[in-house]
C-alpha cells in the first residue's frame, strides 16, 4: 500500500512511522509511507500557506492553492489516489469498519489540517472522505492521521504475521477483547483464571466469549447493538442482566435510605 501524507510539520511523523510494525511493514515492503511538506507548494517568497478568512473571523484558514498543488504533483508522479482523507472534526466518525475498508485500497492520502481549518474548496473538490477520530478538539490533523495510518496500516495482510489476533481483538468481532494473560500464574495474590490452564479448547473459547460479552455490557454497551449475537450469546446477556438486577436489589435492600443526601 502507498500512503501519502501532506503536512505542515513532516519532522511530527519521523518517530512514529518508522518505529515497530510500521517500521516493519516498510521494511517487507508492505507499506510505503511518503510524507510530503505542503509549504514546498506554496507559490510566495515566505512560503505561507495560510491566510485571514474571508468575512473576517479569528485565525488563519489552510489555502487551497499548495494543497491543489501538492495533488497535481501527486497525480503526476503517482495516478490518482483510491482515497483522499481529510483529517477533519466535521468528519464522520473513525472505527474499526472503516480501517477495514481503508485497508483494501491500494493507494491513500491524508491531508492535516491546521490553524481553524481548510479552504473548503479543497473538501469540495479534492477529499473522497472527511474523518474524525473523536469529539474533541486537536491543534491538528498529524496526530489523527498517526492513529488512522497505525489502525489501516496493521490490517495488510502480513504486517502483524500473526492474522488470527487480527480477527480476535476489540472491535475487529463488534465487542471488546477477553481478558488476557501471561506467566506468572498467580501475582500479588492475583490468579490466572484455572479455565485457561484446563486445555479444554471449546470451554476456553466459551469462557472468553462470556468474557468479552460481560466486559462489552458493562463498558461499552452501544457497540451491542451492531453485532451479530448468536442465541447463545442472548442466553448469556440475559443471564448477565437477571444477575446485576440481583445484586441492584441486594444493594438497595442493605444500604440506608439517603434520599436527598449527596
Amino acid at each position: 500500500m502507498f500512503i501519502d501524507i501532506l503536512t505542515l510539520f513532516p519532522e511530527m511523523f519521523t518517530g512514529p512511522l518508522h518505529a515497530s510494525m510500521l517500521g516493519r511493514a516498510g521494511e517487507k515492503g508492505l507499506l510505503d509511507i511518503n510524507i510530503i511538506n505542503i509549504r514546498d507548494f506554496s507559490r510566495n517568497k515566505h512560503h505561507t500557506v495560510d491566510d485571514t478568512p474571508f468575512g473576517g473571523g479569528a485565525g488563519m484558514v489552510m489555502a487551497a492553492e499548495p494543497l491543489f498543488e501538492a495533488m497535481d504533483w501527486l497525480r503526476a508522479r503517482r495516478g490518482g489516489a483510491d482515497r483522499v482523507v481529510l483529517l477533519s472534526p466535521a468528519g464522520y466518525p473513525f472505527s474499526q469498519a472503516v480501517a477495514g475498508e481503508l485497508a483494501k485500497e491500494k493507494h491513500l492520502v491524508f491531508i492535516c489540517g491546521h490553524y481553524e481549518g481548510v479552504d473548503d474548496r479543497v473538501a469540495a473538490s479534492l477529499v473522497t472522505d472527511e474523518i474524525s477520530i473523536g469529539d474533541y478538539v486537536l491543534t491538528g490533523g498529524e496526530l489523527p492521521a498517526m492513529v488512522v495510518v497505525d489502525a489501516v496500516a496493521r490490517l495488510i495482510p502480513g504486517v502483524l504475521g500473526e492474522e488470527a489476533s487480527v480477527l480476535e481483538e476489540s472491535f475487529a468481532g463488534g465487542l471488546l477483547e477477553y481478558p488476557q494473560y501471561t506467566r506468572p500464574r498467580e501475582y500479588r495474590g492475583q490468579a490466572v483464571p484455572d479455565v485457561l490452564f484446563s486445555g479444554h479448547h471449546a470451554r476456553i473459547d466459551q469462557w472468553r466469549r462470556r468474557q468479552s460479552l460481560w466486559r462489552t455490557l458493562a463498558l461499552r454497551p452501544e457497540l451491542l447493538a451492531n453485532v451479530a449475537l448468536s442465541r447463545e450469546d442472548i442466553g448469556i446477556l440475559r443471564a448477565m442482566q437477571t444477575e446485576i438486577g440481583h445484586l441492584l436489589e441486594r444493594h438497595t435492600k442493605l444500604a440506608p435510605e439517603q434520599d436527598g443526601v449527596l
